[in-house]
């Protein structure tokens, strides 16, 4: 199946779950190829398209905007289609990347800092700008992440950045917990109704964590 194709089908999700979404996507031959704090990433059958599923995440679309901004780009990856989810969720059909070795990733970082050339200093320009206008209206947010898993490779062999930004999850949570009406002024119950369901709650936290996290989210919901 083409693009074209992927990108009539996942425009159709829009009224689902990321639950939904992943489950529909495997049930058509995606794979899962990848695990985050806060997503999952599907590889598309003919290995050429990713679908980055996120049950909640408020730093990736600031990222899809950086990307749409300069989508030409060559350190960005291409994306096809972002489409917000039933609940807060958001799903992204995207070029498929693959993990950069360790001296990509070193020239990467390099690179950011220095602005080797005129693309770098445009990506980090404009990122800048969206890192600013995000810090100043985004409650927990934390700037910029160029983690290793962050910085990977395309196809045709271009390093690119993945996922830029990120936020401050654990005073999200913390919030969650014991600050529930500032979580709502903040981002509301349609928003975040499955904050719960991120990766790295189901990969890190033991089974009363669990439970307490979804009764906060539970209790929270309410209050929207």
């Amino acid at each position: 199946m083409p693009t074209s194709e992927y990108l009539d089908v996942l425009a159709g999700f829009g009224c689902l779950t990321h639950r939904e979404v992943h489950s529909r996507l495997v049930s058509m031959g995606w794979n899962v190829c990848g695990i985050g704090d806060w997503a999952t990433v599907l590889r598309s059958p003919d290995g050429r398209s990713a679908a980055r599923i996120c049950p909640f995440d408020p730093s990736f679309p600031v990222f899809v905007e950086l990307c749409r901004t300069i989508p030409d780009n060559p350190y960005l990856p291409r994306i096809d289609l972002d489409l917000p989810l039933e609940g807060g969720g958001q799903a992204t059909l995207m070029e498929f990347c693959m993990p950069a070795s360790a001296d990509i990733i070193t020239r990467v970082r390099r690179s950011w800092d220095s602005g080797d050339d005129d693309a770098w200093q445009r990506l980090r320009h404009e990122a800048e700008k969206l890192n600013s206008h995000a810090a100043a209206t985004m409650r927990w947010w934390d700037g910029f992440d160029l983690n290793d898993g962050n910085i990977m490779v395309s196809a045709s062999g271009r390093a690119v950045l993945v996922d830029l930004y990120c936020v401050d999850g654990h005073a999200m949570f913390h919030a969650l917990e014991h600050d529930p009406v500032a979580l709502e002024r903040e981002i509301p119950a349609s928003k975040r109704r499955y904050m719960a369901d991120i990766g790295h709650i189901g990969r890190s936290c033991g089974p009363d964590e669990i439970a307490a996290i979804h009764a906060a989210v539970a209790a929270a919901n309410r209050l929207g």
